[in-house]
């Protein structure tokens, strides 16, 4: 979603708070925080990200029709297994997962296919195609680890402008809703969402310390209060129902296999692997620990690879590292893995609580998406940051980044442009991320000499020194 820099480029923090102290023999990335700090910067990346399992659960429950005991089953399954992927990459255990501070949530374009081949298909082979995308995952993934020096910063910033673009797009549509429904540009949700935005903002300028590098939750909180107080949320589900909830295995039955059904998501598999790639380099330099991408990129992926697999029996489309999170990383400016971990502990929970999860789903989407832009806005910064050590002088430089930003924007920015043109095209041509990405890569190839050595690779700072960065 995505690496160079020392101490001394270590990007500000939004608050001028510097971040927690740690000894000189330990990482930021490695700190443990006190367990308040943790629940509390833990809780702020569960409520950026918490829309993202709950919407894709409703798009997949509203296109296939499924019965509200089945929605609630793939809820809790959905926040389960984001929150053990939450902690695998947290935690990196036998090389699964990258020990950085990464948040997993349901892949957009994935959820998409799985309900296109529910539909073409069903269901069982849908989870079926889940299930041998995954495996593909660890079939390719040698491949891949040796074309990562392809990737240099010109490929990884200009997918970090595109992501952000993106994703504030995506966002933006969820706050202004449908066109053509009665209730596209409401007012009402647009100024919540603003005003949720200048929450975010405001206490972002007035805040030190903690609280500062809480201005993200902060500002969520504050967006949630005036919509309860303009009467906008709706609690009454809250506490109706049962109070623990367990997801089922194989809720629609076996999986069937069918390679030809899976096609699509075989393709996106390679398309999440750049993707990983960028999102990895992206939050070891934020994080200011230093990498070697040819280790900690595969592990990122066998992560992905391995809750995705997971998901194909639980019954959810593929789980993914997220880009979303990285925006919450720069602006607290809170580097630390064991915070995510906590994120994931806290996701666990609220897949077993069941009104929890519900509670969670009573925040309005304007809320959530005014404090998602300002984050995704933010992962836009860095690939600016990341393109700003480029030397854009250079006329081969000049014309990957041009060519990169018109394919890649060109779907985003005109949904629909390629949908005269065979499906297959269509799932290459019309994502963004992909043809910016892939046009990079080859646009540096023809400009630019390729190296042998990998390309990127985050430069690990003291702690002190990035204590002096974040002023």
């Amino acid at each position: 979603m995505s690496r160079v820099s020392d101490a001394s480029a270590a990007p500000p923090s939004v608050s001028s708070a510097a971040p927690p102290a740690t000894t000189a023999a330990t990482a930021p990335v490695d700190a443990v925080l006190p367990l308040s700090q943790l629940l509390l910067f833990g809780l702020q990346h569960v409520l950026v990200m918490a829309a993202v399992p709950i919407t894709s659960v409703f798009l997949v429950a509203k296109a296939l029709g499924l019965p509200a005991a089945l929605t609630v089953n793939l809820i809790s399954a959905t926040f389960l297994l984001c929150g053990v992927g939450t902690l695998l990459q947290s935690f990196g255990p036998w090389k699964f997962g990258a020990r950085l501070p990464f948040v997993m949530v349901p892949g957009g374009a994935p959820i998409v296919m799985f309900v296109t081949i529910a539909q073409q298909r069903d269901l069982q082979t849908a989870s079926g195609a889940v299930i041998l995308t995954a495996l593909f995952y660890f079939l390719v993934l040698p491949v891949f680890a040796r074309c990562l020096r392809f990737f240099p910063k010109i490929v990884i910033g200009t997918l970090l402008l595109l992501v952000s673009i993106n994703l504030v797009k995506v966002y933006g549509g969820i706050i202004a809703g449908k066109a053509g429904t009665p209730t596209f540009a409401d007012p009402v949700n647009i100024g919540l969402a603003l005003a949720t935005i200048g929450f975010t903002v405001l206490f972002a300028r007035l805040f030190k310390g903690t609280l500062g590098q809480l201005a993200v939750l902060l500002g969520l909180l504050a967006g949630t209060v005036l919509a309860a107080g303009c009467g906008l949320m709706d609690f009454g589900a809250v506490a109706a129902g049962p109070f623990w909830s367990l997801p089922t295995l194989l809720p629609f039955g076996m999986p069937r296999f069918d390679l030809v059904a899976a096609v699509p998501l075989l393709i996106f598999s390679v398309i999440s692997m750049v993707e990983a790639t960028g999102q990895t380099v992206a939050v070891a330099e934020v994080v200011g620990r230093k990498i070697d991408p040819r280790d900690a990129v595969p592990r990122t992926i066998r992560g992905d690879a391995l809750v995705s697999l997971a998901g194909g029996f639980f019954g959810t489309s593929m789980i993914i590292t997220s880009g979303e999170n990285i925006g919450i990383v720069r602006a607290t400016n809170v580097r630390s893995r064991y915070v995510t971990a906590m994120a994931g502990a806290i996701l666990v929970l609220i897949a077993l609580s069941a009104p929890l999860g519900r509670l969670a789903s009573a925040i309005p989407s304007a809320v959530v998406g005014g404090t998602a832009m300002v984050v995704f806005a933010i992962i836009g910064t860095m690939g600016i940051d990341m393109l700003r050590k480029v030397d854009l002088h250079e006329r081969g430089n000049m014309f990957v980044l041009a060519g990169a930003l018109t394919m890649g924007l060109l779907p985003i920015v005109v949904p629909g442009l390629y949908s005269r043109f065979p499906d297959t095209l269509q799932l290459v041509l019309g994502n963004g991320l992909a043809m910016g990405s892939l046009t990079a890569v080859l646009l540096n190839m023809v400009f630019n000499r390729v190296h042998a050595e990998a390309p990127a690779t985050a430069e690990f700072a003291e702690p002190a020194d990035m204590a002096s960065a974040s002023h």
